[in-house]
């Protein structure tokens, strides 16, 4: 660090413990510091009067106008563009004011911090972890770029998560709006590790040039390094632009082949955000509705998706029509025991005929596949649960099969036609889950 720029950040004004927005009259307490950049600081803020909680991002003037990369004016352009967007995965500004020494924005609070954090935390991500935040990045850089505005500085860091782990994409800091020709200013800003190449040949940033860093963040959260770096950073600059990085063979075929097309050196070469979330990557994945909090610091637990547990319910009900006797009852005896202890299947037969009950009812309910734990006993008798267990989870692979063997043409009651399963399915017993792969 130069001795000038080391003295002039460490002769900041400090910021008051309790400060004053003149124009509202609203008074806030300041607390802890929870993020730092190149010019500026980020604080925990209550409002004193409602208890409501913000972020604090404080830019001193002197530092603005001394930096290289903050000219005279640029905090005034942040305030100006972030304060009109609106959605749900930007992180909202909820005003800003200023004093003789700073100006203050006050920024949605994000208690969850950043995906630094989390990355920091867990080394790697998971491939439905990264689905999920990706879809959320997707939508909110899409909102940006229908705007005409490039983020120019996409990183972890920038990336925070609330008390819902919501991702929002935050510090508009460089963002800028895209000329007539579809770029800005042909400046060199960013993070070094995510710059795009026609970033480091000095063609300027795009909407295309956001995309990129979405394919270097992939590449990071799932290996826990970036793709590009090197001790030369001229070195690094010519790998980025030969699209040169080393290959992650651990990762899934559809992870790498992503990764491949987001980092193409042509920017004509990489998916548009709105084709990007079809790749095969999102459609033949899981992606988790929600993640829970403690995926901050550990690996989550995926539970069988809802779709997947009504398919066995329904393909359950089909099989097992088929592997006893048509024997007909309700569903209030078939939903569990009865009130003098004695199990459904322990119910006896009408007088229904069997030409009536040779065709498959999804309506009849049972109770085999619903529990998603099917135990068998080893010593049980001949024509015991054990023997049908088996033969319908035997029945159950073949109608999960792409096709029906010999390869002719599938007769199978749509229920029963192949759909789209996750590849590790925790919580799901290991009989059933190796029958079923």
């Amino acid at each position: 660090m130069e001795p000038g720029l080391r003295w002039r950040r460490s002769c900041r004004p400090p910021v008051s413990a309790f400060l004053r927005d003149p124009g509202s009259g609203r008074v806030y307490k300041r607390g802890k510091l929870i993020g730092k950049g190149a010019f500026s600081r980020c604080y925990k803020l209550t409002d004193m009067s409602t208890s409501a909680v913000f972020a604090l991002k404080v830019v001193p003037h002197g530092g603005a106008g001394a930096g290289r990369l903050h000219p005279r004016g640029k905090v005034e352009r942040e305030v100006a563009l972030h304060s009109r967007l609106r959605h749900r995965n930007i992180v909202a500004f909820h005003g800003h004011f200023a004093d003789r020494d700073h100006v203050y924005m006050l920024l949605e609070y994000c208690s969850r911090q950043s995906l630094a954090h989390v990355l920091e935390a867990r080394q790697t991500l998971t491939e439905p972890e990264v689905r999920y935040y990706m879809r959320g990045l997707v939508s909110g850089l899409r909102y940006l770029h229908q705007l005409r505005i490039v983020h120019r500085d996409l990183k972890l860091s920038n990336f925070f998560l609330n008390k819902n782990m919501e991702v929002k994409i935050g510090d508009l800091g460089l963002a800028a709006r895209v000329g007539p020709g579809g770029r800005c200013h042909r400046v060199l800003c960013g993070t070094p590790n995510f710059l795009a190449p026609e970033v480091v040949s000095r063609n300027g940033h795009s909407c295309q040039s956001d995309i990129w860093a979405l394919g270097c963040i992939m590449y990071m959260v799932l290996t826990g390094a970036p793709p590009f770096v090197a001790a030369p950073l001229s070195e690094m600059y010519q790998n980025i632009r030969d699209g040169r990085y080393p290959e992650p063979a651990h990762l899934s075929p559809n992870a790498r082949r992503l990764i491949a097309r987001l980092l193409a050196p042509n920017p004509a070469e990489r998916p548009s955000l709105d084709h990007l979330l079809q790749d095969d990557f999102f459609t033949q994945g899981f992606t988790p509705d929600r993640l829970p909090p403690h995926s901050c610091h550990s690996p989550p637990i995926f539970a069988i998706p809802q779709p997947l547990g009504r398919l066995f319910r329904k393909v359950g009900q089909l099989l097992l029509n088929q592997c006893r006797p048509p024997c007909p009852f309700t569903p209030d005896e078939a939903s569990g025991p009865g009130e003098d202890g004695s199990e459904p299947d322990s119910m006896g037969c009408s007088g229904t005929s069997v030409s009536e009950r040779e065709a498959p009812c999804p309506e009849v309910p049972i109770n085999l596949l619903t529990q998603v734990n099917l135990r068998s006993d080893p010593a049980g008798p001949e024509g015991s649960l054990r023997q049908e267990v088996e033969v319908a989870i035997r029945k159950l692979q073949l109608c999960l099969k792409p096709g029906p063997p010999g390869g002719g043409p599938a007769h199978a009651h749509p229920a029963c036609q192949p759909q789209p399963m996750p590849v590790a399915l925790p919580g799901v017993p290991v009989s059933l889950a190796a029958a079923l792969q």
